[in-house]
């Protein structure tokens, strides 16, 4: 996957933008800005040294799958990617590629937040007929959070039954805990102790910003995240091949563990993982608010009734509109800003009602309550499907799910 050469920068130097530089701060762990508009993604591709998604791009993966690409791709939600060229040149020679990607359990329900990566994978695997590795990092939640081992991992299965429920192929699809895999298959630990040997701390230390103070499971997790991004870390699905190639659709914040695992793979002899990278999504409260599990009120969880939907939506999202109805009618509503207009650009799947819905929102026309309104309608659907359809979900079908197999897929 090395191929055509990049503008990365070099693995050390990247980590997070400064907010005193750049008024936005990302690493996996924090998200912050000082703009009412949130993030600058140009100038975090300008940052991370990753390459954007364009017309280009994606008039290619049109022709290429002979399929519209989803419209969280043509609305600029995954803006951003690292070879997916290659990953295009790979599907036209019909040679094989995986899907990775992944899950911190942190919280008992997830919010609509966590559902986009999902949403995208699960129409990249459908698109291009490839099987699936999730990663549940328990692990990783033990050592940054108030939690025991037993509750990590049991927060795991909750949320291993909410990507269940997303539809996925279980003869595609192999979703593993850290904490339950990693003992059972010594290609991965071997995989993972390679990673380790080749990354120094100073790199580590500059990557992700650990300090002196920081427990060494911090220190040695990123070694973790990366194992998977290699065909060899799963010989039940490859059958001990090294040179499937890897594609990664995740959050930018993600970027900086896999910048490590593309500056060493060449030198373990593997091949170096593409990425496509989505925008964040905002709190209800704006931009400038942090959404947290532990903030009810900062996002719509897949928990919440009707009626809590109606309310959080009603009291929290941010309006860009105006303080009256009259300034409304005068200045119009400011799309940039609201978050019931942005909720929608991630769900409404239909591009002419929101072409239109901005166009009258914009104009003044459409106010602030009938924006909402709509919202509401849409995530009320959303998520009460996703109820039932979680509550379907077993025990036996998660065990399924999560046993080491031979996927569904010919190499």
């Amino acid at each position: 996957m090395s191929g055509e050469p990049t503008n990365e920068a070099p693995v050390e130097e990247v980590s997070s933008m400064s907010v005193e530089e750049d008024d936005d701060f990302v690493d996996p762990w924090t998200v912050a800005s000082k703009s009412a508009t949130g993030i600058d993604y140009g100038k975090l591709i300008k940052r991370f040294g990753s390459q954007k998604v364009d017309d280009e791009l994606i008039q290619r993966m049109e022709k290429v799958t002979g399929k519209p690409v989803h419209h969280l791709l043509r609305r600029g939600i995954f803006f951003s990617h690292r070879d997916m060229h290659l990953i295009l040149n790979l599907y036209e020679q019909k040679k094989p590629f995986f899907l990775y990607t992944g899950r911190g359990p942190s919280s008992e329900a997830m919010h609509l937040g966590h559902l986009i990566p999902f949403i995208f994978t699960k129409w990249l695997q459908e698109t291009f007929d490839v099987p699936l590795v999730i990663q549940l990092t328990d692990d990783e939640k033990f050592l940054w959070k108030d939690l025991t081992l037993e509750e990590a991992q049991r927060l795991a299965i909750q949320n291993t039954k909410d990507i269940i429920a997303l539809g996925f192929d279980v003869n595609k699809t192999f979703i593993f805990s850290d904490l339950q895999y990693i003992g059972s298959c010594p290609e991965f630990y071997k995989n993972m102790l390679r990673v380790q040997k080749m990354v120094t701390f100073n790199q580590v230390k500059g990557i992700f910003g650990f300090g002196d103070s920081d427990c060494i499971g911090k220190i040695s997790f990123p070694a973790i995240q990366a194992a998977p991004s290699f065909s060899s870390s799963f010989p039940h699905i490859f059958n001990g091949k090294k040179d499937v190639p890897c594609l990664i659709p995740c959050a930018i914040d993600q970027d900086p563990y896999f910048r490590m695992t593309r500056d060493v793979a060449p030198r373990m002899g593997c091949l170096k993982p593409a990425l496509l990278h989505s925008t964040f999504f905002p709190a209800l409260q704006g931009a400038q608010s942090k959404m947290s599990a532990s903030d009810p009120n900062s996002s719509i969880f897949l928990t919440d009734t009707d009626k809590q939907i109606k309310t959080k939506v009603n009291k929290y999202a941010f309006s860009g509109g105006g303080t009256t109805t009259e300034e409304h009618r005068e200045k119009g509503g400011n799309c940039d800003v609201d978050v019931s207009y942005q909720y929608l650009t991630f769900f409404m799947e239909d591009d002419e009602r929101l072409a239109q819905i901005k166009k009258d929102y914009t104009s003044g026309e459409l106010l602030t309550g009938y924006l909402k309104k709509e919202l509401i309608e849409i995530l009320q659907k959303i998520v009460g499907e996703h109820r039932k359809r979680r509550a379907e979900v077993t025990d036996e079908m998660v065990q399924q799910f999560m046993t080491p197999r031979k996927l569904n897929y010919q190499y």
